[in-house]
């Protein structure tokens, strides 16, 4: 039920009241801790807000940028939800909430007494950013692991209209209402301790689209892909372990299944946004090979629960790391089956970090490029931003007596070598399987390999391995590694 608020009673309320209460403190109605000051609301959308009151009464949303209400019986578990309409981007707006003890009239409205004020809040772009330790790598780095740039970074980051919520890790056995966090303008302090990855994303899209942009950080170094998602969506997966106890959580938090999905996503799906990026995926080395349909059956639970229909969402490939560091090896499987998901996913798409990676470290400093190549796609693909480079992909290859041919998609500006003429990338196999190293040169927009030790190849690989300095760009881009064979 909608009514038109008289502006005696806005000015009414503002001055009855200071701000919503805080999550424990008694109030006639709580709200989630990511529906508070400073927040970011989707533009021109019938956005949710939902929280707690008293059961039976009538709670009063009531927006300053329309002048209107929006009501909603509490049920008999002491919930409500409203959507609001917003309108296109500005702000800063407030949004009061009354409660009355049943539907009030528009009479009656006046004489509501006002429960809490929203502060300060934005109509803009919303989006989520999960993953785990290259998503959650603050802008000031881990110990001995910097962020490229940052010191310069945080003296030009004030903006008031990029807005930053991180979520506090929570592992959970049981579906979580809310988190713990706040939200926070952009300024040196804020930017320092938030995902480096986020940043350079909603700094782009701030610069690029002049709207104000509102990032959720939800993510935790070394968790596991089947830590975000709920059990129904792991029974195609027999390797998951399925039956998971109290124990389990304590024990494995951020690699035990559904954890994460309980304690930091479930909390905030509903929360209507656009879209939502990630970088995971180096937990997942040792099982790559269902991570493709894993991350398709993720993020269709992710859709599916939103309810927003096919959101946009666009990923990182992990980056080339010596894997062997850490007793592991074989990440280009992993990289491979993030190609493959990019095909088997709708409305996604991959940003390519093959030159943005670190030999020694599996944190790669160079977060500006994830973040920027996140934003291209978003901008591209979602705003329809003209103008902006793509990502090129291996397409296929054609053999002419002892040299392999290889062609690509999305390569109207074609392919070159960043360091010159020739790439000692790739490697080509005959018959017997047994791979060689490889000259590799361009001419127009193919790329032609050949070995004086493979008379008639059969297969070739580019930048097959884990740590590869990748070099084959399209653009200003990278294109992924990949490889003709399936063996």
């Amino acid at each position: 039920m909608k009514h038109t608020i008289h502006m005696n009673m806005i000015r009414t309320a503002l001055a009855l009241v200071i701000g919503c209460l805080p999550l424990g403190v008694s109030a006639k109605v709580t709200l989630p801790r990511f529906f508070s000051d400073n927040m970011v609301l989707q533009q021109q959308s019938e956005c949710n807000i939902w929280g707690k009151a008293d059961k039976g009464r009538t709670v009063v949303v009531i927006t300053s940028w329309d002048k209107q209400s929006y009501s909603a019986t509490v049920d008999q578990e002491g919930y409500f939800s409203v959507k609001v309409k917003t309108p296109k981007a500005g702000g800063p707006y407030d949004i009061s909430f009354a409660t009355a003890p049943s539907q009030p009239s528009s009479r009656q409205a006046s004489g509501l007494g006002l429960d809490c004020v929203l502060h300060n809040v934005l109509i803009g772009e919303v989006w989520i950013c999960s993953g785990q330790s290259n998503m959650e790598m603050q802008m000031k780095g881990f110990k001995q692991q910097p962020v490229e740039g940052t010191t310069e970074e945080l003296l030009h980051c004030k903006d008031s209209s990029l807005r930053l919520f991180t979520v506090k890790r929570h592992a959970s056995l049981v579906p979580e209402w809310d988190v713990t966090g706040e939200w926070s303008e952009a300024f040196p302090a804020s930017v320092r301790d938030f995902s480096a990855t986020a940043y350079y994303f909603g700094k782009a899209l701030r610069s690029t689209l002049d709207v104000p942009v509102g990032l959720i950080v939800t993510s935790w170094g070394g968790s596991a892909c089947e830590a975000w998602m709920h059990p129904d969506w792991l029974r195609a997966f027999p390797k998951v372990q399925q039956t998971i106890t109290e124990t389990d959580v304590q024990k494995l938090q951020q690699r035990c299944p559904t954890a994460l999905y309980n304690g930091q996503l479930k909390p905030l799906i509903g929360f209507t946004l656009r879209g939502a990026i990630w970088y995971q995926g180096e937990d997942n080395v040792p099982r790559y090979d269902y991570y493709a349909p894993l991350l398709k059956a993720m993020v269709e639970g992710w859709r599916a629960d939103w309810g927003q229909g096919a959101f946009p969402f666009y990923y990182c490939q992990i980056a080339p790391y010596d894997y062997s560091l850490i007793d592991r090896k074989d990440s280009q499987y992993l990289r491979e089956q993030q190609q493959k998901a990019e095909s088997m996913i709708s409305n996604a798409r991959m940003a390519v970090l093959m030159d943005a990676g670190l030999e020694y470290g599996i944190h790669p400093r160079k977060k500006r490029q994830a973040g920027e190549r996140l934003a291209i796609l978003a901008l591209a693909n979602t705003y329809g931003v003209k103008g902006l480079p793509d990502f090129a992909t291996y397409s296929g290859v054609e053999f002419q007596g002892d040299t392999a041919v290889i062609a690509f998609d999305r390569s109207k500006e074609w392919v070159y070598f960043e360091h010159g003429p020739h790439s000692q990338n790739f490697e080509i196999a005959g018959e017997d399987r047994v791979f060689h190293p490889a000259d590799a040169w361009v001419s127009r927009n193919r790329v032609y390999i050949k070995s004086n030790e493979v008379r008639h190849p059969v297969a070739v690989r580019y930048a097959f391995k884990d740590w590869v300095e990748g070099d084959l760009m399209h653009d200003g881009l990278p294109v992924s590694s990949f490889r003709t064979d399936n063996w």
